[in-house]
């Protein structure tokens, strides 16, 4: 197991960006023995992640900023400042900003590895030379990374919420 660092400082760590949001790498799994990671997650108003189901992972979200909807299975909320949006394995979920302002999300992943994926697929935003590309390489990226995709919900989503899906 690779050595936990004692202090994260804010502003430490790899960051990308995914076209509406964007991925601050905090703790990775190496430092944990593969038992969890943490990342942040800046999004911009009126951002939704597309719906997903993790096979491998659980993640728990604690909104640091702003008011995040959150839709895990059946059940739709939304959370504001030091509240938990709970997305265990298996169950299909997605989240947005919800408000006007910018909102920010700490994810803890359990257990680690899903930061590896947002580590490729910034990679992939960079690279790729449009985005049906970046859309072929996401989809690779979910099969490697046991991650299903699904359209289910968007259409709804964004027509109630006035959202725009990432990468559009």
């Amino acid at each position: 197991m690779g050595a936990l660092r004692f202090v994260v400082a804010p502003d430490e760590g790899k960051s990308i960006w995914l076209e509406g949001m964007g991925v601050d790498f905090k703790v990775w799994g190496e430092e944990t023995g593969n038992q969890f990671s943490i990342v942040e997650h800046p999004i911009e108003p009126g951002r939704l992640v597309p719906p997903h189901v993790h096979s491998r992972e659980d993640e728990f979200s604690f909104v640091l900023q702003g008011r995040v909807g959150a839709r895990v299975g059946d059940e739709e909320a939304t959370a504001g400042p030091g509240s938990y949006i709970l997305k265990p394995q298996g169950i299909l979920h997605t989240f947005w900003n919800a408000g006007p302002e910018p909102a920010r999300i700490l994810e803890i992943i359990s257990p680690a590895g899903f930061e590896r994926f947002f580590d490729a697929l910034g990679t992939a935003g960079e690279t790729a030379s449009d985005p049906a590309e970046f859309l072929q390489r996401r989809a690779e990226l979910g099969e490697q990374y046991a991650l299903g995709f699904s359209d289910e919900w968007v259409a709804e989503l964004t027509d109630r919420y006035q959202l725009k899906l990432l990468g559009e």
